[in-house]
């Protein structure tokens, strides 16, 4: 077996979408029984450079096409985090040992009624609009260092 420090990091991006107040899309995961709200993201295709790869994901989990979004920032330099190790060897295949991360800041300029959860591969069985310390409150706690840094990075332009 691996050591988990011998396992590479899954590169990965991930979505801020903030509303015109500052307020931020939260997703309840669909795969989990507890409360576990978290934003967009996933990982990022061989090749596909990173802004194009969150525009996708924003899309594949929300329906929000880039029609609806302006761009507002991102993270200066990568972000990561190891998975806890119930988790490590059960996800993603077992390849990696957690995911490093570049973060983008997207204003939606659309309406509620634009955010379609019901995607072809659905990730979430609710979402709200939340200030961003309800979405540190509700992050899983392995990724709550992570969201810190990120609303950290954004906080200038959040609620």
């Amino acid at each position: 077996m691996t050591a988990p420090d011998d396992l590479p990091y899954r590169p990965c991006v991930g979505v801020v979408l903030a509303n015109r107040d500052g307020l931020i899309f939260a997703g309840q995961r669909l795969d989990s029984d507890s409360p576990a709200w978290q934003m967009p993201q996933g990982g990022i295709d061989d090749g596909e450079k990173p802004r194009k790869a969150a525009l996708r994901e924003l899309w594949e989990e929300t329906g929000v096409t880039p029609d609806l979004v302006e761009f507002v920032d991102k993270t200066r330099g990568w972000v990561t985090y190891d998975l806890p190790p119930e988790l490590l060897g059960k996800v993603w295949g077992g390849k990696f040992r957690g995911q490093r991360q570049k973060w983008f800041l997207f204003r939606f300029t659309g309406s509620d009624d634009q955010i379609r959860i019901d995607t072809d591969h659905p990730e979430f069985s609710r979402w709200k609009w939340v200030q961003a310390d309800e979405m540190l409150a509700g992050i899983v706690p392995f990724k709550r260092a992570v969201y810190d840094q990120v609303v950290t990075s954004f906080r200038a332009h959040l609620a």
